[in-house]
């Protein structure tokens, strides 16, 4: 397990989000199974209003944190410069909890693996605002085809 003082890893090398859509700022902890993140409404959000952001945000923020241990678990079978790709493929369940989350607030998420068959994962969420529970969700998610990794 990878905890926040190790800074071998980063969280570009797990996922492929740049720019606007990179939202996760810190991980807090990290296997291949699990990660804890904390991330900071900015501005630069998708979905920010100008003074919020809609709550829809929470389920990209388990998105990502998930795919910041499934990345976890790429380097270590395919190296560094293995494929980053993974995509959303389904929501099989979602309750948000919060309203509109202003600019500033601290998102804590937590996503973990309750199944995984090659590279499709489902994906147990939960984000917390002031430690309430913000969302929770199961997402089905694939990553990139093992067959096509880099050894690099």
């Amino acid at each position: 397990m990878i905890k926040e003082h190790d800074h071998s890893i980063t969280i570009e090398d797990l996922i492929p989000h740049r720019g606007r859509m990179k939202l996760v700022n810190r991980i807090i902890e990290i296997d291949e199974n699990r990660a804890v993140t904390s991330a900071v409404v900015t501005e630069q959000w998708p979905l920010f209003n100008g003074i919020e952001v809609k709550p829809l945000v929470l389920v990209e923020l388990a998105a990502q944190t998930a795919g910041l241990s499934n990345g976890l678990e790429r380097i270590k079978l395919y190296g560094i410069n293995a494929d980053k790709r993974g995509w959303l493929a389904g929501i099989k369940r979602c309750e948000l909890l919060s309203g509109n989350i202003p600019c500033g607030t601290e998102i804590i998420t937590i996503a973990e693996n309750i199944f995984a068959f090659e590279n499709y994962r489902q994906v147990s969420g939960k984000t917390y605002i002031h430690s309430r529970l913000a969302g929770k969700c199961i997402l089905q998610v694939v990553g990139a085809d093992s067959a096509h990794q880099s050894n690099g």
